[in-house]
């Protein structure tokens, strides 16, 4: 009966808590997704939990009295979640955010939108049909406060906001949106007793696959109860089909991801401003982290600072490096909630600041111990690591499209000799739907839910990149008849003057108006996230395939433009050719 009412979202009020827990690591609490100690350091038995009790009252009591040394006392740090602290600070922009995927896995799928078009799977993505959503020619207006970022607010992700957790948002959580966003729960009242289960375990899988950590009284707390409802279902769904571990207990919910490998294009950026993780964010995360799975509930923000310095003297923390740490920690509900100033982006800096820790959450982030790796890349390796099936399969569910071409051997032989079996059993688990092309495959959403970044989407960034991959496309791809199931270069000076021409035409944001350098890093950005180009080691960019689905569609009225960025438009026979 206990569990039957916390997995509906009954709320509770115990020791403090507001969803029924009574201490670090919770009552009754299922075995922790990933020990990253060995059994002798923290099991959240209740011996565990009254240490730690006593730890709190002893630690952030009224007056104490430990000073700096005293501090560091009784927070000992995990040695592996150490080690990756060094290896993150270490790193290079690229490298930390791989080690990242591959140590946490807290990662978004990435899924393209619009409906697949059917096409015989034997033509090119250069000369299939085009899935092109018009983009509104007229100048957009601009508003206050700068840029709409393309990438997707939490809210409008495959879940529902929650009603667990009353009131205003966390310091640290995204604002909602001022408009009506998609609810997949409310398919389930249009559905029949007999297509009930069916459309619940969708949700929940989907679910998990955009948010691996889903806690009972979090923002995704709605969705929690599909999730113990079918959790037998779906642990065996994702085991089969991805090779992930999902672990559900009474509070929480944990996919265990794969990485990704290098050059993943995944990175964490703080919940509030989207500013990118850098490497010493990164370092400051799993070294916060590691004193943090075996700290005590309560715990003054100076005694973690103190025990921060002690355990990596080289790694001294950096404000805005700890406050985006500090962020991510809130927002996966690790830390409870920080520093109410609004005027103090970095988080907490009192030092008789009281944290709020969930030993239970903090063991649950990392995926797999640092220990058995023997560097960052090897790390990174290991985690991307699986039999060709399983490989393929994952970067199916989670990557924008799988391409012949970047796969080794082994795994594309497989994706040939299943090319029709295995995208379509992961669509019918996932409810994507399947495009196949010359030269790979792409699991589509066209409900743009399951992805952390939308194109089509909404904001200036997402509409100005959508118009340069499809200025980019007919510029570039090859003509019908010539070879073309590969990369094609980008002149920079095409970059730049189409930019140019997108800026004059239409409404931009002050920033851009003013920083064309920044419109072309954001929009280059968004795009190489989505697969469609990638860099060259010249530091030039390929147009790829799959970003021909973006071709503009015959304008038979065109809207004139300036063309004053732009090469000499084509002759009209290339330019009808270029079309086709």
């Amino acid at each position: 009966m206990e569990q039957q009412e916390y997995a509906v979202g009954a709320t509770r009020v115990a020791a403090g808590r507001t969803d029924g827990r009574t201490g670090g690591a919770g009552r009754g609490t299922a075995a922790a997704v990933l020990a990253v100690r060995g059994s002798g350091s923290g099991s959240g038995s209740d011996s565990d939990s009254g240490s730690a009790a006593e730890a709190a009252v002893d630690g952030v009591a009224e007056g104490s009295a430990d000073g700096p040394q005293g501090a560091a006392e009784g927070l000992s740090p995990d040695p592996g979640l150490l080690r990756l602290a060094h290896w993150f600070a270490a790193a290079t922009p690229g490298t930390a955010d791989d080690l990242c995927t591959a140590s946490f896995g807290l990662y978004s799928a990435r899924h393209l939108g619009a409906a697949a078009e059917p096409a015989d799977p034997a033509v090119s993505w250069w000369h299939g049909p085009t899935a092109h959503a018009a983009v509104p020619r007229a100048r957009e207006a601009r508003t206050e406060g700068g840029l709409r970022r393309a990438r997707r607010d939490a809210a409008a992700l495959p879940v529902v906001r929650s009603g667990a957790k009353p009131g205003r948002p966390g310091r640290h959580r995204r604002q909602e949106l001022g408009r009506e966003l998609p609810d997949p729960l409310r398919e389930l009242q249009d559905r029949s007793a007999e297509e009930l289960p069916e459309a619940e375990r969708r949700i929940a899988a989907r679910l998990l696959l955009a948010h691996p950590l889903v806690t009972a009284s979090g923002p995704h707390a709605d969705g929690f109860p599909l999730i113990r409802r079918h959790r037998d279902w779906l642990t065996e769904r994702f085991d089969t089909l991805l090779g992930y571990r999902l672990t559900v207990g009474p509070w929480h919910a944990r996919l265990c991801k794969a990485g990704l490998g290098p050059g993943a294009v995944r990175r964490l950026e703080h919940p509030a401003t989207g500013a990118p993780f850098t490497p010493a964010g990164y370092a400051q995360l799993a070294l916060a982290l590691a004193l943090l799975v075996d700290a005590p509930e309560q715990l003054r923000y100076g005694r973690l600072l103190e025990a921060m310095r002690a355990a990596a003297p080289d790694l001294a923390p950096d404000p805005p490096a700890l406050g985006m740490a500090l962020a991510a920690l809130a927002e996966w509900q690790v830390l409870g909630e920080l520093s109410a100033d609004p005027a103090d982006p970095a988080g907490p800096v009192d030092p008789a600041f009281v944290l709020t820790v969930d030993r239970e959450l903090a063991r649950a982030v990392p995926v797999g111990p640092p220990g058995l790796a023997d560097s960052a890349a090897d790390l990174i390796r290991r985690a991307a690591e699986a039999e060709p099936a399983t490989a393929v399969r994952r970067l199916l569910a989670e990557t924008p499209a799988v391409l012949a071409a970047d796969l080794p051997e082994d795994r594309r032989a497989w994706l040939a000799e299943h090319r029709l079996s295995g995208p379509a059993a992961l669509a019918e688990f996932l409810g994507l739907e399947t495009e196949l092309r010359a030269e790979g495959v792409a699991l589509l959403d066209p409900a743009a839910e399951l992805t952390d970044l939308a194109l089509p989407g909404t904001g200036t960034l997402a509409q100005a990149a959508l118009l340069l991959v499809e200025q980019l496309v007919e510029e570039v791809r090859p003509l019908p008849g010539e070879p073309g199931e590969g990369d094609v270069p980008i002149p920079d000076a095409l970059i730049d003057g189409l930019l140019g021409d997108i800026a004059d035409d239409h409404g931009l944001p002050t920033r851009y108006l003013a920083d064309r350098t920044a419109l072309r890093r954001d929009a280059l950005d968004l795009l190489h996230g989505l697969g469609l180009i990638t860099p060259t080691p010249r530091t030039t960019w390929l147009l790829r395939p799959p970003a021909a689905r973006y071709a503009p569609a015959p304008d038979l009225h065109p809207t004139p433009s300036t063309g004053r960025h732009s090469r000499p438009t084509p002759p009209p026979a290339t330019r009808e050719g270029l079309r086709a």
